[in-house]
């Protein structure tokens, strides 16, 4: 599964509520509308001007906080394919893997800037950095995430599957 797409660079502790901001709490019912108001709290003109396809690169900690599930929601309805940062809330990264949006955690984001392009191998744990000519790894998708994934989430995955396999130890 390859991504590619243009970086919108955030920083460290990117929580929910900048994602999400609570004062569009009433939109919660219309995910389309709250994610024209996508982490405007953390760059004011980032949901007018994110594409389709565009991906996201931050430092620590993205997705801490309230366990909101519509906040991966909305960041995959701004078009976004892919976040990749140094590390996610541990229940951001599995409201987001269950809604089909990957996330990739990668040891050091510092060198990748805002508008690079990268190009991103989930599952052979390699991104390109097409604007650098860099390589960087990390640890790909473990199988199970990438079926849920390449369904688009876990609900589809279960409508076509009814189940997962048993996992042997």
């Amino acid at each position: 599964m390859m991504i590619k797409g243009k970086v919108w660079k955030f920083g460290d502790n990117i929580s929910t509520d900048l994602i999400a901001p609570g004062r569009y709490f009433h939109l919660r019912n219309d995910l389309q509308k709250l994610a024209m108001h996508v982490l405007e709290d953390a760059m004011e003109d980032f949901s007018k001007k994110v594409k389709k396809g565009d991906l996201i690169v931050a430092g620590k900690n993205f997705g801490l906080g309230s366990s909101r599930e519509h906040a991966p929601r909305i960041i995959k309805l701004a078009g976004v394919s892919c976040i990749i940062a140094e590390s996610f809330a541990r229940i951001f990264y599995r409201n987001a893997i269950n809604i089909g949006l990957p996330l990739v955690e990668l040891k050091e984001t510092d060198g990748i800037e805002q508008g690079d392009e990268l190009s991103v191998d989930l599952e052979n744990g390699t991104i390109k950095n097409i604007t650098k000519n860099e390589v960087y790894e990390f640890e790909p998708i473990p199988n199970f995430m990438m079926q849920i994934l390449k369904e688009g989430g876990i609900t589809n995955y279960i409508k076509k599957y009814g189940d997962f396999p048993e996992v042997s130890e």
